[in-house]
Parts: structure tokens; C-alpha cells; sequence
């Protein structure tokens, strides 16, 4: 898929999570806005998969270690016919396959996720499996700034640079926001690149809000050989609604009848503007 399509993939995913968590009255709201450029990128342009065939031997993984920031994964999926998009529409229902963290009951789900601090180990024994099978298959990992305080990530990043595992891509959600306020003020994690570097991690910044951006990235990944590549995605919390970026209480705020009338027209109005540019090229 061309970037102009991924931009307006992407707006479309948004507009279609902050419908299922209305409908749904929960949800991780902030954290899904701002990863959805991200998945967006990977799921449409970048990754080797297969919905037709999930458990494809050669395809790449994806492990959504911030797996409360589901809601975005589960309508790509949908969109991409893994499983029926009517289904998104018991999100959060007693009963559902699509509770409030990846559960691999899902099919494209590799693994259960959430408790933070744990994706990135999950993802080194995929990435070194994959090294010792002899298959092309990439890993990557997308983890919460936030989650960057838990021990176990850096035991991971140690092991990832160990093994010298150049098939597996970390990816941080760098939007500076967590449940309880500024990640500056909960627990200090800058200079967070350098940080990366030190534990043997090739680390490229990237606008995590880019698609454009965000695939040539991810697309270069190896750029050196031996070494994990870290992508730091500098992004915005609540991304693409205006009342919601960079405010702490839509990290699970539910958008009320208003909010989301307000927000489903400003993502309408760029979904617009980015068809104009798609017909101006046309």
C-alpha cells in the first residue's frame, strides 16, 4: 500500500476505534490513537503475514507488549479479514475473544500480552528461534514508554544484543504520557536513545506519527548487521482528535456522545482532505 493510502488507513482505524470503544463504554484511548500510524505501517506495507494463513511458518511476528492499546490492533485485523469485522462489535462483551489485551484465541494474535515489562522477552525467544530455524521471519515489538521502568525490558535488551538478533525491531511509543501523568515526573527515562545504545541496540528516532517516515524505517531494519534494531517513535497521546492530544485523562477515557461526534468530524475532515490530495494526484 502506497503512503497516501496508509494516511488514509490510518485516520479511518481511528475513527473506527474510538466508535468500538464508545459502543463499548472502555477502552485505552490515548495509547491506541497515538500507536495506529505504527501498526498502520506495519500492518499494511511492511510485515510478511498472511490472514488467509496466520500461522504461516515464514511470516513476521507481532507482539503488542503495551497490550492495553489494543483497541487499534483489533480493527486492523478486522480490516484485514482476520476475523469478521461485525466482531469487533462485542469488544469488551461478556464472552468476547476481544477482552481489553491481545488474547491468541485471535487469530494474527502471536501471544497474550499486558502485563507490561514482558513483550520484549517474548520477542527475543521469537527473534532467536527464528535466527536458529533459518528463517527469514522479523520480530517487532511495540512497547509503551511508560513500561520502560520495568526491569525485565532491559534484562530483554541485554539478551537481544547477546544474541546478536538483527531480525528483531523494538518499538517505543514515546508519546510522554502514562496512566499517572508525564513519564518525565513518574520515573525519569531520558536520555532514553542513549540509554538503548549503551545495552548494544542500533536506536533510530523516528516521527511515530509518519507512515511515510515510519516505513522507511522499518523497511532499512537491519541497518547493522548483528545489532537489534530499537525505534524510538516520538508520537502524540490521543493522536489525530485535537481535545485529546497530550491530555493525561484520555489515557481510558471513553469519549461521550458529544466527544465523539467532535472527534469522528475532525477525522472525517482529514480524511477528506487527504482524498483531495489523493485525487490532485490522480
Amino acid at each position: 500500500m502506497e503512503t497516501g493510502a496508509l494516511k488514509r488507513k490510518a485516520a479511518q482505524i481511528r475513527m473506527d476505534l474510538l466508535c468500538m470503544i464508545h459502543r463499548a463504554g472502555t477502552g485505552h484511548t490515548g495509547g491506541s490513537l497515538s500507536n495506529t500510524d505504527i501498526l498502520t505501517a506495519l500492518y499494511y506495507r511492511v510485515m510478511k503475514i498472511d490472514p488467509a494463513n496466520p500461522k504461516w511458518a515464514e511470516r513476521d511476528r507481532f507482539i503488542a507488549s503495551k497490550g492495553h492499546a489494543v483497541e487499534s490492533l483489533w480493527c486492523i485485523l478486522a480490516d484485514l479479514d482476520f476475523f469478521p469485522k461485525e466482531e469487533l462489535e462485542t469488544f469488551s462483551r461478556f464472552g468476547t475473544r476481544l477482552i481489553g489485551h491481545p488474547n491468541n484465541k485471535v487469530p494474527g494474535i502471536e501471544m497474550n500480552t499486558g502485563a507490561l515489562g514482558h513483550g520484549l522477552a517474548i520477542s527475543v525467544g521469537m527473534a532467536l528461534a527464528a535466527k536458529r530455524d533459518g528463517r527469514s521471519s522479523r520480530v517487532f515489538c511495540l512497547m509503551g514508554d511508560g513500561e520502560q521502568a520495568e526491569g525485565s525490558v532491559w534484562e530483554a535488551a541485554m539478551a537481544g544484543a547477546h544474541y546478536r538478533l538483527d531480525n528483531l525491531v523494538g518499538i517505543i511509543d514515546r508519546n510522554r504520557l502514562q496512566i499517572s501523568g508525564p513519564t518525565e515526573d513518574v520515573m525519569g527515562l531520558d536520555p532514553l536513545d542513549d540509554k538503548w545504545s549503551s545495552f548494544g541496540w542500533h536506536v533510530v528516532p523516528v516521527d511515530g506519527n509518519d507512515v511515510d517516515a515510519l516505513v522507511n524505517v522499518f523497511e532499512a531494519a537491519p541497518e547493522v548487521s548483528g545489532k537489534p534494531t530499537l525505534v524510538l517513535a516520538h508520537t502524540v497521546k490521543g493522536k489525530g482528535v485535537s481535545f485529546a492530544e497530550h491530555v493525561p485523562k484520555w489515557h481510558h477515557h471513553v469519549p461521550n456522545d458529544k466527544e465523539l461526534a467532535l472527534a469522528l468530524s475532525e477525522l472525517s475532515a482529514e480524511l477528506g482532505s487527504l482524498e483531495q490530495i489523493k485525487g490532485g494526484q490522480a
